[in-house]
């Protein structure tokens, strides 16, 4: 006989969407950029503050 403990551990998990979440799901509004995008601009930005400071340090 398993003790009341175990049996509690042994439980299933409830089920949502066969297991897996999903996020987005629902469409957001807002700007929209894709991330080809967002990289360069980081890059960009990390190159302006580096030349900034060797430039103007």
């Amino acid at each position: 006989m398993v003790p009341a403990k175990k049996q509690k551990e042994r439980a299933p998990m409830p089920m949502s969407g066969a297991g897996l979440m999903r996020f987005f799901e629902d469409e957001t509004h807002g700007i929209k950029i894709r991330p080809h995008y967002v990289v360069l601009g980081s890059v960009i930005l990390m190159s302006t503050v580096i030349l900034a400071h060797v430039l103007f340090g």
